[in-house]
Order: structure tokens, then sequence, then C-alpha cells
């Protein structure tokens, strides 16, 4: 599904940012920089329960994304695809484990009554630049 020559944009040893967007309940676009990583099938993003982009795509599945080449800034895929499901289970680990890749840090930790979400993007169509 990913195309071949952009799999280094996928991987744990490439900290590039996903440009998420996602869609406001009045139809208004809302796009949020985030950490990410794959499953190989599905883009997996973590954030917090009640944030904006949690609310949205909770209520419309439908997203856009796109990953920049953190060297080449006009190399980048854009993505159209669906949330397929979220969890709570195994959040926190998962961002432990971003943090280490987009910081080469230990995850300062969540806030006070934070829960943290995976949410799974099955991606339905990618443009290649």
């Amino acid at each position: 599904m990913f195309p071949e020559e952009y799999l280094d944009l996928l991987s744990d040893d490439t900290p590039a940012f996903l440009f998420l967007a996602t869609s406001m309940a009045d139809g208004s676009p809302q796009v949020t920089p985030v950490w990410f990583n794959t499953d190989g099938k599905h883009i997996l993003v973590n954030t917090a329960r009640g944030r904006t982009k949690d609310r949205n795509m909770r209520a419309r599945p439908q997203v856009a994304l796109c990953i920049q080449d953190p060297k080449s800034p006009y190399r980048y895929l854009q993505v159209r695809g669906r949330v397929t499901g979220d969890t709570e289970e195994g959040a926190i680990r998962h961002i432990e484990d971003l943090a280490i890749k987009y910081t080469g840090k230990p995850w300062r930790g969540s806030e006070p009554g934070e829960t943290r979400v995976i949410y799974k993007i099955k991606p339905e169509h990618i443009d290649k630049h």
C-alpha cells in the first residue's frame, strides 16, 4: 500500500512529522502536526482524549494527512483515509516510543487526569510528491 520509495518516511529511524487534517463540526478544516508511526497497513497517531483532533476523529472519521521529509520539504506523501479504530490499550507505551523517536528522550509523562489514545488510520488514497 505504501510506496516503496517512501518507506523511509514511515521508518522508526526518521522523525518525519505528520500534518493531520480533521473536520470541525461546522465543516471547517483543522490541522495539527503530530508524531506517528505505522503498523505496515495503518498510520498510528497518539493523542489525549478531549483534544480537538480526538473529538473530530471520533465524530468525523474522514481525514487527510501529509508526511513531510525532514531532509527535503518538497518530498512528501499526501494521504486521504479513514479512522478505523481507536484504543487506550498500549497508548502510554506508544507515546513513550514516539517520544524516543522524535526527541531522543523519555516521555515527560501525561498531564494529571489525561487519557492517552491511539488512533488507527487506514489510507484510502496516497499521492507521492
